[in-house]
């Protein structure tokens, strides 16, 4: 082998040997953030070091310190872990190292892009000519699609918010749900729209958002150019808002229509399921992730606009060194707010094809029902389910709710499997959730015994 060549070889076989032990070892190695810190924080050689040196150097630092998100038995947040056909492809993107702006750049990233792009519309019941922008996840499509929605509106009303800015424009109201996630409100602190334009909704008590309180709420204030912001998978529960109900009510009142869907909206994939999300296609823009349910390696989100123009209007520039940006075509780098940027497409292109139509709605279907089963288990061990499990997200309580961190940290200490806490309806609770493509009914029930085991040692339950 060539020394390039021997060296990909040696960082390749350490991510397999890391990958292939990940669902055998502790989720967490238990070290702490300073002994971490500590073990990258060599001096500065005073010269270079051999690429192979580098490599085996930065494994040695983080092996002790790395949370197996990729395996079977992590719970927290919504982390789907990295299927192996988007890993490797992973890998070729990094050795690649394309520029995903242009087809000028690079032919074979639009290519991909185009086609990922196309299947995932198919997939979630999106319109067939919409545009698609890979972004680096929620924040970020969330961010083009409300940009998307502040251009249309305010143009409703005769203002050209990219020539104008905001001085002087009409005041715009974003109506949304008071259990949307966060990064609805930093878009808007982002795009200058601010939060004080929000005007929040009634939400039920599973999080989804009472259509009736948005039809009083859309009543007021008609004549203000206003942006609806509904929610595909609360990040709780995993509710959803009644999108068949709610987005035609949105339109009559000449409402732009923006869907949060980071996991929640790929359950329009599986027949089972797509009944929780009727009607999303009926929106006007939406944001989902690959990185969470499709199983794709980090970074990897998509904005999606039904009308191509006026996302690449939106968020195009122009500059005279640029081939194929602006002008009245538009580039994949017209439509995000990245000029350099790493071409997702491949991973997720690599993804889609691995698993098939079939094998997305398995995967979703399967996390669902492993969800079930965790909040069965869990509540024949004496816990209380606090949500209904619709999707794949679980909420869990038990007895005395001031010990849940005490519980949280335990399981983490033990390491059995890893889940994290929430504060939902005043309520401090465990938040399990699962995504991950490799988890089994093994390990939903390994982990619901060990999170009943911490929680009798913590003097939750009675062991």
């Amino acid at each position: 082998m060539s020394e390039l060549e021997e060296l990909f070889v040696r960082a390749a076989r350490a991510a397999a040997d890391y990958r292939r032990t990940a669902g055998e070892v502790p989720v967490s190695g238990g070290s702490s953030r300073e002994d971490a810190h500590a073990a990258f924080d060599l001096p500065l050689p005073d010269g270079p070091t051999p690429a192979s040196v580098v490599v085996d150097e930065l494994v040695a630092a983080a092996d002790a310190h790395l949370v197996r998100t990729v395996g079977p038995r992590y719970f927290g947040f919504v982390i789907g872990g990295s299927s192996p056909a988007s890993t490797a492809a992973d890998i070729l993107t990094a050795g690649w190292d394309q520029n995903a702006f242009s087809a000028a750049l690079s032919p074979a990233a639009e290519g991909a892009e185009l086609a990922a792009g196309g299947w995932v519309k198919e997939l979630l019941g999106l319109p067939r000519d919409a545009s698609v922008g890979f972004v680096t996840g929620a924040q970020g499509g969330n961010t083009v699609g409300i940009a998307c929605g502040r251009h249309w509106v305010l143009a409703q009303h005769g203002y050209d918010v990219e020539a104008g800015g905001l001085i002087g424009a009409p005041r715009v109201r974003v109506v949304t749900g008071f259990e949307r996630h966060g990064t609805i409100d930093r878009s808007l602190k982002l795009l200058g729209l601010g939060t004080s334009s929000l005007v929040p909704v009634i939400t039920d008590d599973q999080g989804a958002l009472d259509v009736d309180d948005l039809a009083r709420v859309l009543s007021q204030d008609r004549e203000r150019p206003t942006i609806v912001c509904l929610q595909a998978g609360n990040v709780n529960t995993g509710a959803s808002d009644d999108f068949a109900r709610a987005i035609p009510l949105a339109r009559d009142a000449g409402a732009w229509v923006h869907v949060d869907g980071a996991f929640g909206l790929w359950a329009a994939a599986a027949p089972r399921r797509a009944h929780l999300v009727d009607g999303v296609g009926l929106a006007d823009s939406w944001s989902t992730d690959a990185h969470k349910w499709l199983n794709v390696p980090y970074d990897s989100g998509l904005a999606i606009v039904r009308d191509p123009a006026l996302h690449g209007r939106t968020m195009s520039y122009a500059a005279a060194y640029l081939t194929g940006s602006g002008g009245a075509t538009y580039s994949l780098g017209d439509l995000v707010p990245d000029s350099s940027r790493r071409a997702r497409g491949f991973a997720v292109w690599a993804a889609l094809r691995e698993l098939g139509r079939s094998g997305v709605a398995d995967l979703v279907e399967r996390c669902c029902a492993l969800a079930g089963r965790m909040a069965e288990r869990l509540a024949e061990g004496g816990a209380t389910i606090a949500n209904d499990v619709m999707l794949n997200q679980v909420l869990v309580g038990f007895g005395d709710l001031s010990k849940t961190d005490a519980i949280v940290a335990e399981v983490q200490r033990e390491g059995t499997c890893w889940l994290g806490a929430t504060t939902w309806h005043d309520q401090r609770l465990l938040r399990i959730s699962v995504s991950n493509a490799t988890t089994t009914e093994a390990d939903i029930d390994r982990s619901a015994a060990a999170i009943l085991a911490s929680a009798a040692r913590v003097g939750a339950i009675s062991g």
